[in-house]
């Protein structure tokens, strides 16, 4: 009889083991760098030599005919293309203030008192999915010259579980933005960068992302973004969608904000603040 009341107690023990950890922990430790097994491989080929040099010549000029078509193509996505060159989006500037004018967000088409070189904006957002797990980004966006753009976000995540105990992760994230679409109502970007993930994880990854902001008239707009990191054969997805009200150069925001860290899926409110100089 005893040992029956030891194995199951055995079994509970294991079982509130197994479930003993917060999701922060969960999400730490699907991202940490896993060992690869070491392997040999070696290519071999066995077509006959004259085939291959019959056929070279002609793979070399189709290859260089698609890598220019790609090219060429590639430029005018990304960056910008032929028919844009006298348009007035492609020399649209930047605005000191959103909604200085009534129908205009980031970008005017004509040089006033409003333009300007350079803005820098600073933001906090404070995140929550529960009392248990909440959150806040501080974001720093400093525009240059128009088009481009440095962000730099820091994303803290704390968990606090009465069972299991308190766990915290941050996320430190730089990304190059280049403003692709640029017209009074529409402001629409992409970039690349690193985030690097504290904590246990304790590793460097690469990111990319893309975003927009729609202005409906003063003083709304509509923003919303998404970035991925690669790091460590995982990868840790962030997306936002908020309403901004502008007061001058002050905002005030809220919406919602999804993060899936490794393994574990974070969907949170979000409620902000910021000022632009």
């Amino acid at each position: 009889m005893l040992t029956k009341y030891a194995l199951v107690l055995l079994i509970i023990l294991s079982f509130n083991f197994s479930q003993s950890q917060t999701k922060i922990e969960k999400a730490e430790e699907s991202l940490k760098k896993q060992e690869q097994p070491v392997g040999f491989y070696k290519e071999t080929n066995n077509y006959p030599s004259s085939n291959r040099n019959s056929n070279s010549y002609f793979g070399e000029v189709v290859a260089e005919l698609f890598i220019g078509l790609f090219a060429y193509t590639a430029y005018g996505v990304l960056f910008e293309s032929p028919f844009e060159f006298n348009s007035k989006n492609n020399n649209a500037i930047l605005t000191k203030q959103v909604y200085f004018e009534r129908n205009t967000g980031h970008y005017t088409y004509e040089r006033n008192d409003n333009s300007a070189i350079g803005r820098t904006s600073i933001s906090t957002k404070y995140i929550f999915a529960n009392p248990k797990l909440k959150g806040n980004h501080l974001n720093v966006d400093m525009r240059i010259f128009n088009r481009f753009a440095l962000d730099v976000n820091y994303l803290q995540l704390w968990e606090n579980n009465t069972n299991f105990g308190h766990d915290a992760l941050a996320i430190y994230t730089a990304l190059g933005k280049y403003h692709r679409v640029r017209t009074k109502a529409f402001d629409g970007w992409w970039g690349v960068g690193a985030s690097y993930v504290d904590g246990e994880v304790n590793s460097f990854g690469f990111t990319y992302g893309l975003g927009a902001e729609v202005f409906l008239g003063k003083p709304i707009s509509i923003e919303s973004s998404f970035n991925q990191t690669l790091v460590n054969q995982n990868t840790i997805n962030k997306f936002n969608a908020l309403i901004n009200y502008y007061i001058n150069q002050y905002k005030i925001n809220g919406g919602y904000e999804y993060l899936k860290v490794g393994s574990q899926n974070f969907s949170m409110v979000s409620l902000g603040a910021g000022f632009s100089f």
